[in-house]
């Protein structure tokens, strides 16, 4: 396997370093550069080529939230996992919506944020389990609104698309099914040609948006 590149934007000096050091010391994984602020986040970006951004959300001139949807839309291929203490639901939802690809809570044990770092570049939308309760919970508030739109995603694509909100990564998803990791991958290209997304986190900010889950 080869070692995942990881940048790093958060304005605490000393968390960064201390990420800085946990990233060193694993073997899979490459620090590539770390910033204070995402103000130059585009020529950071182009400049380190990262398979993984780990993205703080208050930060100086820029927040975290505006450098992903700036990443997002200028360099799709890159996956960004949210590292921040904020764990409302309003900066949870602009996050993924931006296109945020996982949210972890900064006082995450190390291993758990090594784990999500290697979920989050196979595919996975980790997230810290009161953040994945949160969405979960906006799922069901949203079986008391509007009619939800019919994209006709069978009952195991619906499945599938759940489990992913929950933070499971392909690999798990196919354990917990019992099916095949291509099985899976095959599931989610069906999924994205239906709601007519071409990402991940675009097809589960579109099932929070467009109330898919009635039927959890």
């Amino acid at each position: 396997m080869n070692s995942i590149k990881v940048v790093i934007f958060d304005d605490n000096a000393s968390f960064r370093d201390s990420v800085a050091m946990l990233l060193q010391d694993a073997k899979e994984f490459t620090l590539i550069d770390s910033y204070a602020h995402c103000l130059d986040v585009l020529d950071n970006i182009k400049e380190t080529h990262p398979h993984v951004v780990l993205m703080d959300i208050d930060m100086p001139g820029m927040n975290g939230i505006e450098g992903v949807r700036l990443i997002h839309n200028n360099f799709p291929s890159v996956q960004i996992l949210m590292l921040t203490v904020f764990d409302d639901s309003e900066k949870v939802f602009a996050a993924l919506q931006a296109g945020a690809s996982g949210y972890i809570l900064k006082n995450a044990q190390p291993k758990n944020l090594l784990n999500a770092i290697s979920e989050v570049y196979s595919g996975g939308a980790p997230m810290t389990p009161a953040i994945a309760k949160k969405v979960l919970n906006r799922f069901q508030q949203l079986q008391h609104n509007e009619t939800k739109e019919d994209y006709n995603l069978t009952a195991r694509e619906s499945e599938v698309l759940s489990l992913l909100v929950e933070g499971l990564s392909y690999k798990m998803i196919a354990s917990k099914l019992d099916i095949t990791y291509d099985t899976v991958r095959a599931h989610m290209k069906k999924i994205y040609e239906k709601l007519h997304v071409t990402s991940m986190t675009e097809a589960v900010a579109k099932a929070i948006n467009k109330k898919l889950f009635s039927v959890l």
